[in-house]
């Protein structure tokens, strides 16, 4: 690819916003070839190289993923083993306990292998944290609440475990199996004398597996055992319908950030069909509390990211996050409605808390730390299941890597979130021996360390920080992908954008320029605080585009004048009518 160009324009009007936007066009050989060898558009060849996609092959995958291409499930080290030691319990009338973190994922993974065992006759007792008290994760204390309600034959952990050697210990020293499915980094040596799956820890890196979460880890672990209990001849094993579970696979995926490629792009594009299909009465009542009960009105990945994720994870960061498995697990509607309400009561206390404490967060970093390359602040009184949060939020606006950290004790604990560029794993590799604990991966973290080695840490991680960006630019920039004539908005071009989908994390949501259009009317401000503006827009054909633009920070766009917009470019469903919309982002001055 060509290097990145980035211009500093100079303001053309005294009211828009100077933002830098930023177009690296890759080479246009590049992009003919590729869109001859797929008879698709240069604009959709383009966005495919943008994304490193520049083999015909791939690009047909990337463009039509297919089930049947996901891999052999009994590849992936360990899960065999996993399967089979599983099923043997199942066939001893065994005792099953699942211990799951209590995020999107963990609850999402324990409710499919949950559904999963019932099909099969087995009962499994599931646990999730209790944050406040027990901590994160495999803790000695959830594992003696989960033990004294008796102890089991085998014990699973799910997205949780890939460190706990010490708890895993104490689990065979009381004769019980382990079981860890985990994708979370090592930061240490990993458990002795129990079956680890983990695609970071013992597969090869071009593993099509590799980005799976634990909820796809565990999709490919209950494909597994079918896939075993077929061979051996099992007939209720032929009537079990794999792709009934994409529903939990998508909603698990997408909101742990995962990257969208390989395995995980193909799950998720069907998971999303699927979730929109879905008869679980816990779906079908968030959708409900959530805004999303339209008929026929597509889900989106975001849609998972804005509206149903935070509400699971609502209870896990301020309650006990066994509420959103039971309301998954249950056949009961009002039930699962009651207990939707619920979450979004939480959601909405979580929101208000979030607020309070991004704002102290932000002014701390601002007014203490602005010249560091990675943010640290900590507050003891901040809510720990919200400083995830925060942090991302904090991310989005220094744009640099920030930890955000409240106490338990004499201990500071919280979470990271991290930009382009810096992998948070590796920067706490090189301090980890002021830590009590950390693990994650490259995006996002938890740690913990004694209150008094605050100052000592913050100035090793800004160093650490700095060392992994070397001449990296984080300059926040609106990068452009791709530029479309003002005729060429429309339905057609939205036809060529949704083979893009699903968006997310490894495929973001392009952002489209156009430039010379002209708008028949000064757009109309709306909302509090009058951040918000609208407009309408007609193609030179007559087709009608809307446009809208969210907390905008600069002026109105004038009428009558040739404007520049950067946008993402998407359907707007109102009243039973869909329309092209265009989200503006920034816009400028035609020159």
């Amino acid at each position: 690819m060509l290097p990145e160009v980035r211009l500093r324009r100079t303001p053309t009007h005294p009211m828009d916003s100077n933002k830098l936007w930023s177009y690296d066009p890759p080479p246009g050989h590049v992009i003919d070839q590729l869109a001859k060898d797929l008879s698709v558009s240069r604009f959709l060849a383009n966005l495919l190289v943008q994304r490193g996609i520049t083999d015909p092959e791939k690009a047909e995958v990337f463009l039509s993923p297919r089930l049947k291409s996901l891999g052999d499930p009994l590849l992936l080290t360990n899960l065999e083993k996993a399967s089979n030691r599983i099923l043997s319990v199942i066939r001893e009338n065994g005792e099953i306990s699942i211990l799951g973190d209590y995020d999107v994922d963990g609850v999402t993974s324990t409710t499919l292998l949950v559904s999963f065992l019932k099909l099969f006759g087995n009962f499994p007792r599931f646990f999730v944290p209790r944050r406040l008290e027990e901590g994160y994760g495999m803790s000695r204390a959830v594992i003696k609440r989960a033990i004294s309600a008796g102890t089991p034959s085998l014990f699973i952990a799910l997205d949780c475990g890939t460190n706990s050697i010490q708890e895993v210990a104490y689990l065979r020293s009381l004769n019980v199996d382990v079981i860890i499915i985990d994708h979370h980094q090592s930061t240490q040596e990993t458990p002795e004398d129990c079956i680890l799956v983990n695609p970071h820890i013992f597969d090869k890196k071009e593993s099509p597996w590799l980005d799976l979460c634990t909820v796809g880890l565990v999709f490919k672990l209950i494909h597994g055992m079918v896939k075993i209990l077929r061979d051996q001849g099992n007939e209720d094993a032929h009537q079990v319908q794999l792709k009934d579970y994409l529903d939990l696979v998508a909603l698990g995926t997408v909101a742990d950030l995962v990257p969208l490629r390989e395995e995980n792009r193909v799950l998720v594009r069907h998971g999303l069909e699927r979730l929109r299909q879905s008869t679980r009465c816990g779906i079908q009542a968030l959708f409900q509390v959530s805004g999303l009960g339209i008929e026929g009105k597509e889900l989106k990945s975001s849609d998972i990211s804005f509206r149903l994720g935070p509400r699971i994870n609502a209870s896990g960061r301020l309650a006990d996050a066994t509420l959103p498995i039971e309301m998954l697990l249950s056949d009961n509607f009002q039930n699962s409605l009651q207990s939707a309400r619920q979450l979004d009561e939480m959601n909405t206390e979580r929101q208000q808390i979030e607020r309070s404490i991004v704002a102290e967060a932000e002014k701390m970093a601002m007014e203490r730390y602005h010249d560091s390359h990675g943010i640290v602040v900590f507050n003891p009184s901040w809510h720990p299941g919200v400083v995830g949060i925060v942090a991302s939020r904090l991310t989005n606006i220094l744009k640099k890597p920030s930890i955000v950290l409240g106490a338990e004790g004499t201990i500071a604990k919280g979470s990271g979130r991290s930009v382009l560029g810096v992998d948070l794993v590796k920067a706490l590799t090189q301090v980890e021996e002021m830590l009590v604990e950390f693990g994650g991966h490259p995006m996002a973290v938890g740690l913990s360390l004694e209150q008094v080695d605050l100052e000592r840490f913050r100035a090793a991680f800004d160093a650490s920080v700095e060392a992994l960006l070397g001449d990296f630019d984080t300059t926040p920039a609106l990068a452009i992908d791709s530029w479309v004539q003002p005729e060429d908005l429309g339905r057609d071009l939205l036809g060529e954008l949704e083979k893009m989908h699903p968006f997310g994390q490894g495929n973001p949501e392009p952002v489209i320029g156009t430039r010379f259009l002209e708008l028949a009317q000064r757009p109309q401000v709306f909302g509090e605080g009058g951040k918000n503006f609208r407009f309408q827009y007609f193609t030179p054909s007559g087709e009608r585009i809307s446009g809208i633009s969210w907390k905008f920070e600069g002026s109105l766009p004038p009428a009558n004048v040739p404007l520049d917009l950067a946008f993402r470019f998407g359907w707007n469903h109102w009243n039973g009518n869909s329309y092209p919309q265009m989200e503006v982002l920034d816009w400028r001055l035609s020159s």
